[in-house]
């Protein structure tokens, strides 16, 4: 099949199609004209021949945004087999066909309907064959060609991370890259000059300039101050077609920011300063500021203070506020007037960080004149010392005198100063002061153990002017006397095994003191001499401030006591030396092997046969259920019966029913069951059913002979004819129950009840073998045979 375009315009596709022609080149989707086979003749071999091929061709052009009135013709596809007589129909199938391609079936050509749009798709892929229009087979394999879309300048250049802010140092050299821009421009790079975009700065000269190839922005001007100028803003074009005229522009704005350097030293605004500074200004007090202004910004301007020389650089100091970048002016020593009047001071300001390549603009620092003139003030009352210390026995008498405060006028008057406690209103005064000495006197009797220091504030004024006030601290120690006896440092829980052997220490006690070290330890531990000798526990004092808890004999038991008491005595190492009692409480438990200790409580003599907590719940539950069922039994039994018939006039119906339980075969005293043993013998005994009767019991031994001749059916069936013919009986229904337990067995009895209480000579020593569980019940029958054999 032979594909023709009239969109081959560019002389080097026309060359490409000339080649093609005459070099046959054959493509994977091109369309044949001929197709010829030999047939396979049996016998013979097969030979295979190159079909003929026409003319092969398998892209085509179209150009985008076509907005003419007719359909753009693309291209004409035709097969060798087309004689020209319409018996050959052209198909064409794929991407865009019969949308935005379409062909005309008899001719083959093809056009596209839609304007396109190459930066939305740059080509379609179709698939085009040749059919017999008469019996729609196909003349030729079906053949892959591409429409590509024909770029036009039909896109601006875009710039899309703008606009843009950068900084560059101020002072760069000429030249100094700034930033690079970048334009992008949606047209086919690979095709004219749509996509070659060049650079140029509309805003911004003469300080920058713009590299029209790669767009990087660079300083144009050497030497640029951010004092003079810090922001400028930069306008880049970006225009394709190579620049040229009739190419499409786009443009962005660079804010760029000169950044500050160290260019600039500090300097004072005068060379020359007084500050007037009172006398009564205080030590550590700020007297004044001082500040060099500084053209840099951030850390460039940042600088330090000093005092290079002066009369006044031992009586004053100067600081630094990296806030304000102000010098602060303090007073190291206290100022007098009458002894000094004014100082002298040299101060100078310098920055922190330079930078070298700038030190030709230096020196980055400067000094100025400070004078400070002394103002004469009224000052108040000085004190002999800075702070008191006193001292003062706890328990003193009220107005014990503790110590003494003075202080003067430092002016030239020298006037009479009074004193008084400087309290707040919570406190509790302790103290009062003599306003005229200065004398501090108690006002309450101290104890030191509730509080063993005290601070107060004394205040002085002078008589001719009280306004100016000075104050002192004061701390008052109180010291100790011996006036709290010792006791124990804590409550102890004290515990005894119960295979305690004698001597053997089972706890240590300790004492502590309220008093001070001095007449607190050394403490001593003994026992109460007016009481008798403790047959079962000592106390031993350790001299290390201790004593320990011993035991006098062997064995203890819980279900002998449980709980012991032992008086002690402790005092202190005080002059006059106190003492006091106490009473310790000693548990009883069992004990591991080792001296663990296993339970303190009562329940451990059945928790070491290995039962549970829950087994002994439902144990003790199971015998306050029988104690329950016993006293009930037993109130039954006590109990008066009611009559069957209530009264005379009440005839109605009733069952009666007797809860009695007999005794057995063995109980012959519960009621006489010798009408249902024996009916012979009862035959004459007849007597209401409702009431007991009054007949006097057989023996067991008279009985038992008969009792084996007895057909107790018979004698039921006999009862309850009896019971029906009987015209003496109640008007009502009666029923009369009859059971028989039979003969007892020949085995006995195997109940406990009977069994001898006698001692069991059996040797219970292999308990011990049976492990921890029955370790306790081993111990107890060891106890009970060794006190047997005792």
């Amino acid at each position: 099949m032979k594909i023709t375009s009239t969109s081959c315009i560019c002389p080097v596709l026309v060359c490409l199609c000339f080649v093609q022609r005459c070099y046959g080149t054959t493509h994977h989707s091109s369309i044949k004209g001929t197709r010829n086979q030999t047939k396979h003749i049996e016998g013979e071999t097969e030979v295979h021949h190159r079909p003929k091929r026409g003319w092969v061709w398998n892209q085509f052009f179209v150009l985008e945004e076509h907005m003419g009135p007719d359909p753009q013709y693309v291209g004409k596809l035709h097969s060798n087999s087309d004689k020209g007589d319409g018996s050959v129909k052209y198909i064409l199938t794929g991407e865009g066909a019969g949308t935005i391609f379409i062909i005309d079936d008899t001719t083959g050509d093809i056009h596209s309907t839609k304007s396109l749009d190459r930066e939305q798709k740059t080509h379609y892929v179709l698939h085009a064959q040749a059919i017999d229009r008469r019996t729609n087979k196909p003349l030729e394999p079906e053949s892959e060609f591409i429409i590509k879309v024909q770029d036009i300048n039909d896109n601006a250049p875009k710039f899309t991370d703008g606009p843009y802010i950068v900084t560059v140092p101020e002072m760069s050299d000429m030249g100094t890259s700034v930033l690079q821009v970048t334009a992008t421009d949606a047209d086919d790079p690979t095709y004219g000059n749509s996509a070659r975009v060049v650079y140029s700065i509309l805003q911004g000269q003469p300080y920058f300039s713009v590299d029209p190839k790669t767009g990087v922005i660079r300083t144009a001007l050497h030497n640029m101050d951010r004092e003079a100028r810090e922001h400028y803003s930069v306008v880049i074009q970006a225009k394709d077609m190579a620049g040229q005229v009739g190419g499409l522009s786009g443009s962005t704005t660079v804010n760029i920011t000169l950044t500050d350097v160290n260019d600039n030293p500090p300097r004072f605004p005068q060379k020359h300063y007084q500050l007037y500074v009172p006398e009564s200004a205080q030590v550590g007090s700020a007297v004044g500021k001082i500040k060099a202004n500084d053209a840099d910004t951030g850390s460039n301007a940042d600088m330090t203070y000093s005092i290079i020389n002066g009369d006044g650089a031992g009586i004053f100091s100067i600081s630094t506020d990296k806030e304000t970048r102000e010098g602060i002016l303090s007073l190291r020593k206290p100022l007098n007037y009458e002894k000094k009047k004014s100082y002298t001071l040299n101060i100078e300001g310098a920055n922190t960080h330079l930078d070298f390549r700038f030190s030709h603009l230096g020196p980055f620092k400067d000094a100025t004149m400070l004078k400070i003139i002394v103002g004469d003030v009224d000052e108040p009352p000085l004190f002999s010392m800075p702070s008191y210390v006193m001292e003062v026995y706890e328990n003193a008498k009220i107005g014990t005198v503790v110590g003494t405060v003075l202080a003067q006028d430092p002016d030239s008057a020298n006037s009479l100063v009074r004193y008084f406690i400087d309290y707040s209103a919570e406190d509790d005064r302790f103290f009062n002061i003599d306003a005229n000495t200065g004398t501090i006197k108690t006002t309450k009797v101290l104890d030191r153990e509730e509080t063993p220091w005290y601070n107060i504030t004394v205040a002085a004024s002078e008589n001719d002017n009280p306004s100016l006030l000075s104050h002192v601290t004061v701390g008052i120690r109180v010291l100790d006397v011996n006036d709290n006896p010792p006791e124990l440092a804590r409550e102890y829980d004290i515990v005894v095994c119960e295979n305690s052997k004698p001597g053997q220490v089972i706890h240590t006690i300790s004492a502590t003191d309220k008093d001070d070290f001095a007449n607190g330890p050394r403490f001593n531990f003994f026992l109460d001499e007016h009481l008798s000798v403790n047959p079962n526990f000592t106390l031993k004092d350790n001299e290390d401030n201790t004593a320990s808890i011993l035991t006098r004999r062997r064995r203890f038991s819980r279900t002998i006591q449980d709980v012991y008491y032992l008086p002690i005595m402790i005092s202190d190492g005080g002059i006059p030396s106190l003492s006091s009692s106490s009473t310790l409480t000693i548990k009883v438990c069992a004990c591991e092997r080792d001296g663990r200790v296993r339970t303190c409580h009562a329940e451990a003599f059945l928790s070491s046969a290995g039962l549970s907590t829950g087994a002994l719940i439902a144990i003790l539950l199971c015998v306050v259920i029988l104690l329950a069922i016993v006293v009930l039994f037993i109130t039954l039994r006590r109990s008066k019966k009611e009559p069957l018939i209530i009264s005379e006039e009440d005839v109605r119906e009733n069952v009666v029913t007797y809860d009695d339980e007999g005794g057995g075969e063995e109980d012959t005293e519960a009621f006489d069951i010798t009408a249902l043993r024996n009916p012979s013998a009862a035959e004459e005994l007849k007597y209401r059913r409702d009431i007991r009767p009054e007949v006097k019991l057989t023996p067991r031994h008279q009985t038992l002979s008969t009792l084996e001749s007895i057909d107790v059916q018979e004698f039921i069936k006999q009862r309850l004819a009896e019971a029906d013919l009987d015209p003496s009986v109640p008007p009502y229904d009666s029923l009369q129950t009859y059971a028989y337990e039979g003969q007892r067995s020949e085995a006995g009895s195997i109940s406990s009840l009977d069994s001898a209480t006698t001692q069991s000579d059996q040797d219970y020593q292999y308990l011990g073998d049976w492990g921890p569980e029955f370790k306790k019940l081993a111990e107890l029958y060891g106890e009970i045979e060794s006190e047997r054999t005792t």
